[in-house]
């Protein structure tokens, strides 16, 4: 990623001296922390965000103090941020701060007493079972790649994996037999994920049709692959195929890949699925993570007493 960050930056000497600092840190992240290519991506770019400021503030590295990075997340949240973005922008910059003393350019740590802001309780999106199916049928199965896009949302919605993971999804890891698929998520850690029957349906119906594209050299094993570049399917294309059929759907609201996500976990939770093995299918390392879905649960049954206890 230091192509992207010498495209980005302001090719002062300042910014010449640090490259090799930042092409170590990328390799921290990716070898050493095991991150992904879009986490490793978006540390990056936060590091860039300060390295900017820096330079705008006449700072080195080792001149940074904690009101430094104050008066740096004060300029972030001028410009208008959530405090969800400037969390995630500050915990890049613990994160860059923590390797420049682990690596030995550092003594001490200016992000240790740094206050992260308090990001709010944020309940995402989740459809109903109507509107899942909605989205299904919204798919022209005339369409050569008609069948794909309904098998994207099956897995989408009955696995639960992130958009990154159904792109990353490869053949030899689906186990028909067994019901199962085998995911490659955050930080390169495999986790084993039950198939539901109408996935697997929808799956071999698509890998039928899938016989007839021939892969370019490279992509043979992926399983979701387009018609005419005939490789592995972007994040983004996923995203405009979601944004498409929910368009058809009647589905106004602002809905994602990551929705069937959250709605996968949250139909668990209604059905009385036990938290952690939750957990366990969504790969999340922390339960805390996995813990907003019983808020979006405890909303479902005060939804249920007011609709069907007698007395209301």
């Amino acid at each position: 990623y230091t192509t992207l960050f010498r495209s980005r930056c302001k090719f002062t000497k300042f910014h010449v001296k640090m490259t090799s600092i930042v092409d170590k840190y990328n390799n921290y992240l990716l070898l050493e922390k095991g991150f992904s290519d879009n986490t490793v991506q978006a540390y990056v770019s936060d590091v860039l965000k300060l390295l900017n400021f820096m330079e705008d503030e006449g700072l080195e590295a080792h001149d940074v103090q904690l009101n430094d990075l104050h008066r740096f997340a004060a300029s972030l949240y001028d410009i208008g941020l959530t405090n969800t973005t400037l969390s995630r922008i500050l915990s890049g910059v613990r994160s860059f701060f923590h390797f420049l003393v682990e690596d030995g350019y550092l003594s001490a740590d200016p992000t240790e007493l740094m206050e992260m802001p308090q990001r709010g309780e944020h309940l995402p999106t989740v459809l109903t079972v109507e509107e899942v199916d909605a989205l299904e049928n919204a798919v022209d199965l005339s369409q050569d790649e008609g069948q794909r896009d309904r098998a994207i949302i099956e897995v989408l919605y009955s696995c639960g994996l992130r958009v990154s993971e159904l792109c990353s999804l490869q053949l030899s890891n689906v186990y028909f037999d067994e019901g199962f698929v085998r995911v490659l998520g955050k930080g390169r850690k495999q986790r084993m994920v039950p198939m539901s029957g109408r996935a697997v349906q929808e799956l071999q119906l698509w890998l039928d049709d899938r016989a007839q594209i021939v892969p370019k050299e490279g992509e043979e094993d992926y399983v979701f692959l387009s018609h005419r570049r005939r490789q592995h399917l972007s994040r983004i294309t996923v995203f405009h195929i979601m944004q498409v059929l929910a368009e058809r759907a009647g589905i106004t609201r602002a809905i994602s890949p990551h929705t069937l996500r959250h709605t996968f976990a949250t139909h668990l939770l209604e059905g009385g699925a036990n938290l952690r093995a939750i957990q366990a299918m969504l790969g999340h390392e922390c339960i805390d993570t996995t813990q907003i879905y019983t808020h979006l649960d405890n909303t479902f049954l005060r939804q249920q007493v007011l609709e069907h206890l007698p007395r209301n």
